[in-house]
């Protein structure tokens, strides 16, 4: 073999396998992260990547980090999310709201409201919480997916199929959260006031404590009406109306306190209406139109966010309402509006009065 090549044939010889390992170093490093990494513009701070499960944000153009987010006045909260129900909605978030996330009495000393606190003196108080999971109707996968509050909307919606009225029995929402949550350590999700003013309490996503078994299904509401009683019961009507020349007049006691202080409010009938709920005849001023107002496009509102709830109410077979519980199977199979008393054979609320047939031909209206 020849081994006396010139000097200058060496690098000759060698050249066209420089270029070809060139060529393969640079393919090799075009596939790797580091070509993609010196091909980006260097940042100062390394971006995490997008969770895969999160839905990416719409964002106006006009929007800039930091700018204010105004809501209307009239937004529910359903799973974090906003509704509109265009009526006047205080979210427990607002001022002058009502938080029964809180664990605190609202309506004691501040210094007396703590929970360790409350808990000594009231030995019959059940937890901290007035709330609680809607777990009854999850399966095990889904109570570990939503145990730390982590709804979905429709998961929510393939859950919740009933909305439950009361009346609060106290006058007023004030004093009805103060019964509720400071003395009863119970909850609901929305308080309906004389004025028409819906104070939303919880998330939608929550299950408050109002009506038994059908707490996990359910939405309640709470709605500011002293209650029915005996015919010959007249010692409430006596103290909270008046009847003058220009009818009856709503006439708030003294001790008793009223978000919007000037309201002048009537009932929307007159008289005294007497019916039967339960197999009892009690009698029961009608709501205020204010409140008829907001409670029809609440439903509406609601029948519209769970399809699941049927925009009706209990009928017979005649069609007609039904006033008393609803047996455990029919209660079971039921999806829609109704009344307290149609889940307890203990309770007569929202009672005689409320005018069914008003409320759910305006909420369909409405949808």
């Amino acid at each position: 073999m020849r081994t006396d090549f010139p000097r200058s044939y060496l690098p000759e010889a060698l050249a066209p396998v420089l270029v070809l390992l060139g060529v393969c170093f640079f393919i090799v490093l075009a596939r790797s992260d580091s070509w993609t990494r010196l091909q980006q513009p260097k940042v100062a701070l390394e971006v995490p990547p997008v969770v895969a499960h999160v839905a990416p944000v719409k964002i106006p153009e006009a929007v800039r980090p930091g700018d204010s987010l105004s809501r209307s006045g009239d937004e529910i909260v359903v799973c974090g999310q906003l509704f509109h129900t265009t009526a006047p909605v205080v979210l427990w978030m607002d001022a002058g709201g009502y938080d029964a996330y809180r664990t605190e009495s609202r309506f004691v000393p501040f210094e007396n409201s703590d929970w360790e606190k409350a808990s000594k003196l009231r030995k019959d108080l059940g937890g901290p919480n007035r709330f609680g999971l809607r777990r009854d109707l999850l399966t095990p996968e889904e109570l570990e997916r939503v145990r730390g509050g982590g709804w979905t909307l429709s998961e929510l919606q393939e859950k919740v199929d009933q909305f439950v009225l009361h009346y609060d029995q106290a006058g007023l929402s004030r004093t009805c959260f103060k019964v509720l949550h400071d003395i009863r350590c119970l909850s609901v999700h929305f308080m309906l006031d004389l004025d028409g003013t819906l104070y939303q309490t919880l998330d939608l996503k929550e299950r408050a404590w109002h009506a038994t078994t059908s707490n996990s299904r359910s939405i309640g509401i709470e709605i500011a009406n002293i209650g029915a009683y005996a015919p010959n019961d007249n010692a409430l009507f006596e103290r909270w109306y008046s009847k003058d020349v220009g009818g009856t007049q709503i006439k708030i006691p003294p001790d008793a306190g009223l978000r919007v202080l000037n309201f002048h409010g009537a009932p929307a009938r007159a008289d005294l209406i007497e019916g039967e709920v339960q197999g009892k005849t009690l009698r029961q001023y009608d709501l205020t139109p204010q409140q008829y107002d907001t409670l029809i496009k609440l439903t509406a509102a609601l029948c519209k966010v769970f399809p699941k709830i049927t925009c009706d109410y209990p009928r017979d077979e005649s069609g007609k309402l039904i006033t008393h519980k609803l047996p455990d199977e029919q209660l079971k199979k039921y999806h829609g509006i109704l009344g307290h008393y149609h889940v307890q054979t203990d309770k007569i609320d929202p009672g005689p009065a409320l005018q069914w047939d008003a409320l759910i031909e305006g909420a369909r209206a409405l949808k």
